[in-house]
């Protein structure tokens, strides 16, 4: 810990209200003012501890008369503090803040206009007119910036005076700044105002493009970021101008700033929707691959949020990042939300030619300590076998091996996996199911069970005993969830039409139970629908009970395109990562679509290739039949 922070921290100290307005008010002689910078740091550490300091208002106020920039920002962070929940005391400071942006300091008129702007009162909304035009015309470029970008915060309390006053034009005229920093700081509040009002729409013009590019070598890291979302804004008419535009943009794919290159990434994801040259497209993907595997060694939050997004990508461009596989392979230290990300990523990159290799290390995953990966793990071979038809025997040997630990949770999540594979390859595997058999103890989750007695249902005219390990199971009938109540019901009811002889003792106590002691409607009904088949019409009942479903197939959509084009238009923000439009989480938010143009590419989504996706942990159906 630095001296700094050493020193500041006997500020966090609970302060009572008459000692700190003494020492404001203390008449000692202090010429530097030092005193009251340790009381006004007092004051605020209390305000960031929860600490009620509004009674100190009218002495804090007596402070913003003191000509030093460091007591003026501690009165300006006191009073936004206070702006929302104490309105009638903040107009006491307007004369203040009038004299303050009128100040020879550009430092201070900057801080005065940028505090007015964070203040949602009305009397300060209404007095920021002609003070805000000056400082968007301001000599100073620091305080121009600090203008353009309190623009958009009125907008947020008062779009109409924005509107009415020109503040919209006069950002639009700082485009033209000879500064890079208050050009940045002017598309910046575009693009807020823009995502947020339903009358302003950004254009951006190939001209105003190129030179928004050309001002973006000159600006930070974080100005960067902003002039190259601008892009967004710019629909290209011509194949040519997205072409040129892209390229132009790769360099910042070299960037330090994980921000700079994800924003890049977006922009030339966009700007190839516009793009017709099948040669340009691969070589620019080839292009994003590198950066986007470079961010998987910065810290692991960003490793998560490049991984979210590459999850996108691939989406989209199925054979991006195909030979990068091991980058996506796990690390012992990895936290589990970066394992279950590269897992998910894993999967989608598997193909016939590197399956091997993808079951071996979910193998090793499956000895881990960490149980939610490991059941992860494993599901995750059982979808290695439904999408690669080829690999299905190696798979079947892997959770054989992997059944023969003995480890209870494997044992669990392979029997889920295995009844998954019966269903896309029935008849297949049956050799198997006494291994199945022999670690019926090891299953205590519902799902398990639920997969273990619909396996036992579907083959209980091959399985000898199956009428015994059924028998085993309705013991705990009453007590066991929904989800293997009903397995049980419908596997004994499927035992009965298929070996009546035998399972004609199951049936009544089954069908008894699950209309009589039972509350679940669904069990109940259930119940009674076989009841009255099975003593009705019999062969009817065996036509329903037995009939042929269809198999698991692999031919699920990732995701709808339109949400898909809408989240590649986001990457880099939340929605990226949550994998949900904004317009979900962030009120009044617009959603930004792909605009019409002559450029745009009308067959984009024919690369967007169907592949299989279980939704997270669910499966295809909470109930078997």
């Amino acid at each position: 810990m630095n001296k700094k922070n050493t020193s500041d921290a006997k500020y966090f100290q609970r302060g009572k209200i008459q000692e700190l307005k003494a020492e404001l008010k203390s008449e000692k002689k202090d010429p530097k003012f030092t005193r009251k910078k340790n009381v006004l740091k007092k004051i605020v550490a209390n305000m960031t501890m929860g600490n009620d300091m509004s009674p100190l208002f009218p002495d804090v106020l007596v402070c913003m008369d003191i000509p030093v920039l460091e007591i003026k920002k501690m009165v300006y962070l006191y009073l936004i503090h206070y702006a929302r929940n104490k309105p009638e005391m903040i107009l006491m400071s307007l004369k203040s803040f009038t004299k303050d942006v009128s100040s020879n300091n550009p430092l201070i008129r900057a801080m005065a206009i940028r505090t007015m702007g964070y203040m949602p009162v009305d009397k300060i909304i209404g007095c920021l007119g002609k003070p805000l035009h000056d400082c968007l015309q301001d000599r100073d470029p620091y305080v121009r910036k600090t203008a353009a970008l309190c623009v958009p915060k009125l907008f947020m309390d008062d779009p109409i005076l924005v509107e009415k006053e020109g503040y919209l034009n006069q950002l639009k005229d700082l485009l033209n700044d000879n500064n890079s920093t208050v050009v940045a700081s002017a598309i910046a509040g575009l693009i807020e105002i823009a995502d947020r009002s339903e009358k302003f729409d950004l254009s951006i013009n190939f001209n105003l493009a190129n030179k928004l590019l050309v001002a973006m070598n000159d600006c930070t890291e974080w100005g960067q970021t902003y002039i190259l979302e601008a892009m967004m804004f710019h629909v290209p008419q011509a194949h040519q101008d997205a072409e040129l535009l892209a390229e132009r943009i790769v360099p910042r794919l070299q960037h330090a700033n994980a921000a700079v290159v994800l924003t890049s990434v977006k922009v030339i994801v966009y700007l190839m929707n516009y793009m017709s040259n099948e040669e340009v497209i691969n070589n620019l993907y080839k292009k994003l691959g590198p950066p986007m595997v470079t961010l998987l060694h910065s810290g692991y939050e960003i490793q998560y949020v490049a991984l979210r997004n590459i999850l996108l990508i691939i989406q989209r461009r199925p054979d991006f990042l195909n030979n990068e596989l091991k980058v996506f392979f796990c690390k012992y230290n990895d936290p589990i939300y970066v394992k279950l990300a590269k897992l998910e990523i894993i999967i989608r990159l598997t193909n016939i030619r590197n399956v091997s290799q993808v079951l071996s290390e979910l193998e090793e995953y499956s000895s881990e300590v960490d149980v939610g990966f490991v059941r992860k793990s494993v599901r995750s071979i059982g979808r290695c076998a439904i999408k690669i038809p080829e690999a299905t025997d190696e798979c079947i040997d892997v959770l054989i091996r992997l059944i023969h630990t003995k480890v209870d949770y494997v044992v669990q999540e392979a029997v889920v996996v295995i009844r998954d594979i019966f269903r896309k390859y029935p008849n297949r595997y049956e050799s198997i199911i006494g291994i199945l058999c022999e670690n019926l103890d090891s299953l205590d989750e519902p799902e398990a069970k639920a997969s273990m007695i619909w396996i036992i249902g579907q083959y209980s005219d091959r399985i000898q005993n199956a009428d015994e390990l059924l028998d085993n199971f309705l013991e705990t009938f009453k007590e066991e969830a929904t989800e293997v109540q009903l397995s049980l019901l419908t596997a004994i009811v499927k035992l009965f039409i298929k070996r009546p002889t035998v399972g004609q003792a199951l049936v009544p106590k089954v069908l008894k139970w699950a209309t009589e002691d039972v509350d679940n409607p669904d069990l109940r009904d259930r119940a009674y629908i076989y009841w009255r088949l099975l003593s009705s019409d019999p062969v009817a009942a065996k036509a329903i009970v037995l009939s042929e479903r269809p198999a698991i197939t692999t031919e699920v959509e990732d995701m709808d395109w339109n949400l898909l084009d809408d989240l590649l238009l986001n990457i880099s923000s939340l929605a990226s990562i949550y994998h949900k439009p904004p317009s979900n989480f962030i009120n009044g938010i617009k959603s930004r679509k792909l605009i019409q143009s002559p450029a745009l590419n009308p067959n984009i989504h024919m690369q967007q290739q169907k592949t299989f996706n279980f939704d997270e942990d669910e499966k295809y159906t909470k109930y078997y039949y």
